[in-house]
């Protein structure tokens, strides 16, 4: 360990390198976790949104199908066919929500950190 503290002592500006690197390592990180977690809570708010979207067309697709004393066979597809549309764009949006939320954020940081205490084991066993 002896030969590390000597080492800061005269060159004090490599230990500011190296907390520089390690900043710039996390704002890298942090940067790419944010972007993540933002693109995940839009994927999600907007599949919700589709969701209720469908859930209303389909709504008034039922009343309509209820009120009407005979629907004609060329116009009952379109009941189902309306609110089908958001229902699936809900479905894909909703999937790739949960589908970007996988993944370490901070996994190059926490590898970094190790390889530096396992030189700093090693110099401290030299």
């Amino acid at each position: 360990m002896q030969p590390i503290l000597r080492l800061i002592a005269s060159q004090p500006e490599l230990l500011v390198e190296h907390a520089r690197a390690y900043a710039e390592l996390v704002s890298a990180q942090t940067g790419q976790a944010v972007s993540a977690w933002r693109r995940q809570a839009v994927l999600a708010a907007l599949g919700l949104c589709l969701l209720g979207v469908a859930a209303v067309l389909g709504g008034v697709a039922l009343m309509l199908w209820a009120m009407l004393p005979a629907v004609p066979g060329q116009a009952a597809w379109a009941l189902l066919a309306v609110p089908l549309p958001p229902l699936l764009a809900a479905v894909a949006c909703l999937a790739a929500a949960r589908r970007t939320a996988d993944g370490d954020a901070f996994a190059l940081v926490r590898e970094q950190v190790l390889a530096d205490l396992g030189m700093l084991k090693q110099a401290g066993a030299a």
